[in-house]
């Protein structure tokens, strides 16, 4: 079997991909090991938020911001850590990115206006309405089909040999069996290796315990064929977690409670450091407390602010939040001595009046919490890895700094834009890096396929 671009997984990235180099008009197979991909990516399990710096959405809603600053709030906040290159790449076609996937999936994204997102300085995350990264990839899945892409499963690519004209695919199936195809071009968007417990082990030991909470397959597939190639990998101790995992439920609480004003405590009922850093990095925070658990503490006025996030109202319906008129009755549902709670909450009301500088660092407040307070059981994840794979400006992955033709990642296959550590992520990095890289992968993919055929570029 023989095709001019092949796509190695159907998730946000891989459908990305699909997409772009079929509008070439180039002939697209995409692999899929998962029979269940459509439900269990980590496209589908994420808010959907695309980040894109000069929209005409944000003009028509007086939002001035431009690929340089989006590039400089990434800079801030991983302490000029980030990789240069696929930085500069994705925010510079990040608006480019928003405005194609409105045209080719038929529906406009609309600007998040309605919450603040730590590190970025601009309104510049754009979602479908539902906020639902499951409508996102249903729609781009949709788009797929009717570009007459042929999603082969449960086919899980194993080897790749490279030719001087083709590259070479080892795929194998469920059975044992395995097949042999030749592809102009390949797009690995495999996922990360956040779900192998030894690659955890080996490169994000700090979160080893914390509960996975990503796209099935984020196996470390790519990196095993990086190894056999011989490509250049980076960053692999970059990550994406999220401190606010309702636990009892299974539900991720949106970050925005925190940031209009909600408070995290540990056991104990004591405040440990700054929430404002954002969801990622807390998540390391709060791995190193007893237990790795802790309380997120917040009010009316801020549940009333987060109801527009489905996971939350689930939540909330499910009877999630346990809510308290006094000290006294939050110390008791907590478990912990009502003067410490109690002296913990004095100091955060302090420091979000502005009345005194928080111990912890923090200067992001939106208001001191009121009664009733609610409080909800938490614990970290682990979403997914943000290193892999090192790419150029058109994806192509590379090899002792150069890079090798005919073949791309995207997505958590590739080196993302969020430095080492977690604390260096932003709201939407993972969908830019998925499908920024996969849209670039795809059209370039098929422009050197459309070129040179089965030739060597």
């Amino acid at each position: 079997m023989t095709s001019p671009v092949v796509v190695a997984g159907a998730g946000g990235a891989g459908l990305a991909a699909a997409l772009s180099a079929a509008q070439c008009g180039v002939d697209t197979v995409v692999l899929e090991a998962n029979l269940h991909y459509r439900h269990a990516c980590t496209t589908v399990m994420s808010t959907g938020l695309v980040p894109g710096a000069g929209t005409p959405a944000q003009q028509a809603a007086n939002v001035d911001d431009s690929p340089e600053d989006y590039a400089a709030d990434i800079l801030a906040k991983t302490g000029e850590t980030s990789d240069p290159v696929t930085t500069a790449t994705l925010t510079a076609r990040s608006a480019e990115l928003v405005e194609w996937l409105g045209r080719s999936l038929r529906r406009a994204l609309e600007l998040a206006t309605d919450a603040r997102y730590p590190g970025h300085r601009r309104h510049r995350l754009h979602a479908p309405a539902d906020r639902s990264g499951r409508t996102l990839h249903g729609a781009l899945n949709r788009a797929v089909i009717a570009h007459d892409v042929e999603v082969l499963m449960p086919y899980r690519l194993v080897g790749v040999a490279e030719r001087t004209d083709a590259l070479r695919l080892t795929v194998a199936t469920p059975d044992g069996a395995r097949h042999e195809m030749d592809a102009g071009a390949l797009v690995l968007a495999t996922g990360g290796f956040a779900q192998d417990p030894e690659l955890v082990r080996r490169h994000l030991p700090q979160l080893e315990a914390a509960t996975y909470f990503g796209g099935d397959h984020s196996d470390g597939q790519a990196l095993r064929l990086a190894e056999e190639l011989g490509l250049d990998c980076a960053y692999l101790d970059s990550y994406t977690g999220h401190a606010s995992y309702a636990h009892n439920h299974g539900v991720l609480v949106t970050w925005n409670a925190v940031m209009h004003g909600g408070v995290i405590v540990n056991t104990a009922g004591r405040r440990f450091a700054d929430e404002s850093i954002g969801y990622s990095g807390f998540a390391d925070a709060l791995a190193g407390q007893e237990a790795s658990r802790g309380f997120l503490l917040l009010d009316q006025r801020i549940a009333d602010a987060c109801k527009t996030f489905p996971e939350f109202t689930q939540l909330r319906d499910a009877g999630g939040i346990r809510w308290a008129d006094d000290p006294v009755a939050l110390a008791r549902a907590i478990g912990v001595p009502e003067t410490v709670l109690g002296a913990t909450l004095e100091e955060a009301g302090i420091a979000a009046t502005g009345a005194h500088p928080d111990p912890h660092g923090r200067t992001d407040w939106e208001a001191p919490l009121a009664w009733p307070v609610g409080v909800i059981p938490i614990s970290p994840i682990l979403g997914m890895s943000q290193g892999g794979l090192v790419t150029d400006e058109q994806a192509r992955v590379r090899r002792d700094g150069r890079a090798v033709p005919r073949l791309y990642a995207a997505g958590g296959a590739a080196t993302g834009t969020s430095g080492h550590g977690g604390e260096g992520y932003l709201a939407g990095n993972g969908l830019l890096l998925a499908l920024g890289l996969g849209y670039i992968a795809g059209r370039d993919a098929a422009r050197v396929v459309s070129h040179y055929g089965h030739r060597a570029p």
